[in-house]
């Protein structure tokens, strides 16, 4: 095998917009994509220098439902001030705790898609 990374992860939305403004405005992710394609809105995002980009996938765009993602784990240099902008913006975080592997926290973007952020341990 000579995989090398993800490409990339669908997140799907029911509203593209309104995603959008929630992965550039409050996590701070850049758009890497944004394209009028059959049958949809082709629309991507990535935290700056990322190799792996996150597709905001809305109504049409394939067999998926907002909401049911989970598991998508974000590293962060800093977990617990990236917690305080979050509630700040007014996202509902839990944690974060100290766990063997890091410190970590989880909340969940507009659409109920579960996210977590990490602030890795050294060694893990």
């Amino acid at each position: 095998m000579n995989i090398t990374h993800a490409s990339f992860v669908t997140l799907p939305v029911a509203d593209q917009e309104r995603a959008l403004r929630f992965y550039t405005d409050v996590l701070g992710f850049e758009v890497t994509a944004d394209l009028d394609m059959p049958p949809g809105r082709w629309l991507q995002v990535a935290p700056k220098g990322a190799q792996t980009v996150f597709t905001l996938s809305g109504p049409g765009m394939g067999d998926f439902r907002p909401g049911e993602t989970r598991g998508i784990m974000l590293v962060t240099t800093d977990v617990d001030a990236d917690c305080v902008r979050l509630t700040a913006a007014g996202v509902a975080v839990e944690g974060p705790d100290d766990l063997p592997w890091g410190r970590m926290a989880s909340f969940r973007d507009p659409d109920g898609n579960g996210l977590m952020l990490i602030t890795e341990k050294e060694g893990f």
